[in-house]
């Protein structure tokens, strides 16, 4: 059983704002104390570069930095060379499509989804434009999710790339991923996988999940915002081409050719993310000793309790009622979504109002933007009730006019 009080004192947001009923994690985590820390050490402590100095303020900054990435690969359940720091999920999911750009060919087939976040999109789409290759769309279930099924009518021999969301950031479905890269990898694809909503919420393990690539973000999990990670097989990495050309990642360097450094390094080129890094590896040992399964039971639990709720107040339609990540997207009928947001504000209630960087998840349920609340550790059933008092007081004054 978590105890929610001795949680809200290890983020000092609460001491600020201690009416504070911050409902939009599925977009960003608040900052635990700890983290907050570990960045302020590096920087009022050490502040120097990485990997380059043989003086003992760059010998400690090294070894911090790369004993987050030991951190790393042990929470995801990968070889340490096998995890590069980026500035993000974005980042991440944009070095391997720039990478495939030079790989696939006219005819090729990249398989995707409606569910993905545009940085789990928008770079296979300029892909598949860029070399001839075809985007393909998994079918939806009428509920919007991914299934075997769908995936296996839309597989064939010429897939060669599977670019497809972990869990989606606005209806909250788990992709049966282990099974996809199965049968993925039978047709020699390779599988990349957005875990920017599942790494903090669930136990990910990428050897067991069976992907090539893997990529989530550190201010999802109340760590540091710039700081992301990517996974990828080592074989993989040492077979694609870096995204950035600079500092560190070179080897050998002639007038006329060079040589590059095997992954991770390959692909850091010049003054990584430092601070971002050190601090992530400590919201990860953040999260481990509160242990990720209290925290997703302890969301579950304000998650249904919500839904229970919500879907008891007239006037509001609930788009997602099965997720399996603890996030609600719904409308309040005939009110626009950000008119609603800007009203629960008032009772200090943060929630996210919009297309959430999922344009095709709103089309797919025939609407121009849904509301959407997410919860995290930190939240309690006082933040749903408050959640709850305030949808009906947004709803009453709306249709007062």
């Amino acid at each position: 059983m978590i105890d929610i009080n001795k949680i809200r004192k290890d983020f000092p947001i609460y001491d600020i704002q201690p009416k504070l009923a911050y409902l939009d994690s599925a977009a960003s985590s608040l900052k635990v104390r700890s983290v907050i820390k570990q960045v302020d050490h590096y920087y009022m402590s050490l502040g120097v570069n990485v990997h380059r100095g043989a003086y003992e303020l760059a010998y400690e900054a090294t070894k911090l930095y790369e004993d987050a990435r030991i951190t790393v690969s042990k929470f995801i359940g990968a070889q340490e060379d096998e995890i590069i720091f980026t500035r993000g999920t974005t980042s991440a999911l944009n070095l391997i499509a720039h990478a495939y750009k030079e790989i696939l060919k006219p005819g090729d087939e990249i398989i995707t989804s409606e569910l993905e976040h545009h940085s789990s999109l928008l770079p296979w789409m300029v892909v598949a434009k860029k070399t001839g290759a075809k985007l393909i769309y998994i079918p939806l279930t009428k509920e919007g999710r991914i299934t075997v099924e769908g995936f296996k009518s839309v597989l064939t021999n010429q897939t060669k790339v599977v670019a497809i969301t972990h869990v989606s950031n606005v209806m909250g479905y788990k992709t049966p991923i282990e099974e996809i890269a199965r049968l993925a990898h039978e047709k020699e694809a390779i599988v990349i996988l957005d875990a920017a909503q599942s790494v903090p919420h669930m136990e990910v393990n990428v050897k067991e999940l069976g992907v090539d690539f893997l990529a989530f973000s550190g201010h999802k999990m109340f760590g540091p915002s710039g700081v992301g990670v990517l996974y990828g097989k080592e074989n993989l990495l040492n077979s694609i081409e870096p995204f950035e050309f600079g500092g560190e990642m070179a080897d050998q360097v002639f007038k006329d050719h060079a040589t590059y450094k095997e992954a991770p390094l390959k692909f850091e080129a010049g003054t990584p993310v430092i601070s971002g890094a050190i601090g992530l590896a400590e919201a990860i040992r953040y999260i481990e000793s509160i242990g990720i399964h209290e925290i997703h039971e302890h969301t579950h639990q304000l998650h249904q309790y919500t839904l229970d709720k919500l879907k008891n107040v007239e006037g509001v339609t609930i788009y997602n009622p099965t997720a399996d990540n603890p996030v609600i997207a719904f409308n309040v009928d005939d009110v626009h979504p950000h008119d609603i947001a800007t009203m629960l504000d008032q009772y200090n209630i943060s929630v996210r109002a919009g297309h959430h960087c999922a344009q095709l998840v709103t089309k797919f349920l025939g609407v121009n933007s849904t509301l959407r609340a997410s919860f995290h550790v930190y939240n309690n059933i006082a933040d749903c009730d408050t959640f709850i008092d305030s949808v009906k007081a947004a709803k009453e004054f709306f249709l007062s006019f």
